[in-house]
C-alpha cells in the first residue's frame, strides 16, 4: 500500500512498530512513517488502529482513511467494466458522498474479486473491508484480535441510527493476505493450526455477536456469516434533511 500511495502521490502515514522503523526508512520516507509507542502486545492489528484513530483526532480531522498494508490499485467499476483509476479519483468521491449524510459511521472500498455482476454503486449496511474511512465521531474503537472489521461495523450498525456503506463503483485490489504476503500479523496471528485457528476467529465473532453472527461451513471451511440485510435496515439521512 505504501509504494502504491507514494507512487501516486497521495499523502499517508504508515504505522510501524519501533523495532521496525529502520527496516521501513530503508525504502519509505521518513516523513510518512509513524512510530508507534508501544511493540510487541500480541493483540493484532487494533491497538495501531486504535492509535491512529487518536492521532488523526489531536490534528483536527473529521474523519481519517486506514488502509491494509497489501493494497495495489483501484478499479472503476462501472456497466459491468473495470478499468484502472486513480487513488485520488476514488479517495475524492467517496469522501464527497459521505459529506451528504449525516448517520455513515463508516464508508469504504469493495474488494475487487467480491463485486461479481453487481449494478448498485454501493451497498449499504454491511461489512466494510480493508479501506476504510471512519468518521472520527463516533464512540467506538477497534477492540478484537480476529474479525476487527466486522466487529466495528457490528457496533456501528447495532445502533440502528448510524449506516455503514461499502462502495462498488471503485473496488481495491488487494493481495492476498496469507497466501502471498509475509510480515504484517503473519507470524503473530495466522500461525500454527489452521483449521483451529478459523474456527476460533468465527466462534469469537458469534460468541461477541450471538444475536447476529453464526459459524458456518463456507468454502469448505468454518466462517462467520451475519445476514446483514436481514438486522440492518436504517437509511441514510441526508444533511438538511
Amino acid at each position: 500500500t505504501a509504494k502504491f500511495l507514494l507512487k501516486e502521490n497521495i499523502p499517508f502515514l504508515i504505522a510501524v512498530e519501533p523495532q521496525q522503523y529502520d527496516d521501513y526508512i530503508q525504502t519509505i520516507p521518513k516523513k510518512n512513517i509513524l512510530k508507534l509507542p508501544f511493540k510487541n502486545l500480541g493483540l493484532g492489528s487494533y491497538p495501531a488502529r486504535n492509535y491512529c484513530w487518536e492521532h488523526s483526532i489531536k490534528n483536527g480531522a473529521k474523519r481519517h482513511f486506514i488502509f491494509d498494508d497489501n493494497i495495489y490499485g483501484f478499479l472503476n467499476y462501472n456497466n459491468g467494466l473495470r478499468k484502472k483509476c486513480s487513488a485520488a479519483e476514488a479517495f475524492n468521491l467517496l469522501e464527497n458522498f459521505t459529506d451528504r449524510y449525516k448517520n455513515i459511521g463508516i464508508s469504504g472500498f469493495e474488494y475487487s474479486y467480491m463485486c461479481i455482476n453487481n449494478r448498485k454503486p454501493f451497498k449499504l449496511n454491511t461489512h466494510v473491508y480493508s479501506g476504510m474511512l471512519i468518521n472520527n465521531d463516533i464512540k467506538f474503537r477497534w477492540r478484537l484480535k480476529y474479525n476487527e472489521d466486522v466487529d466495528l461495523c457490528l457496533q456501528i450498525l447495532n445502533t440502528k441510527k448510524l449506516c455503514t456503506v461499502s462502495f462498488n463503483y471503485y473496488l481495491i485490489q488487494k493481495v492476498s493476505t496469507v497466501s502471498k504476503m509475509k510480515g504484517g500479523n503473519q507470524e503473530e496471528l495466522y500461525k500454527g493450526n489452521k483449521h483451529e485457528l478459523k474456527v476460533l476467529k468465527a466462534r469469537s465473532l458469534e460468541a461477541l455477536w450471538p444475536q447476529y453472527v453464526n459459524t458456518v461451513i463456507r468454502f469448505n471451511r468454518p466462517h462467520h456469516f451475519v445476514a446483514w440485510k436481514k438486522y440492518f435496515k436504517q437509511p441514510l439521512i441526508r444533511i438538511g434533511e
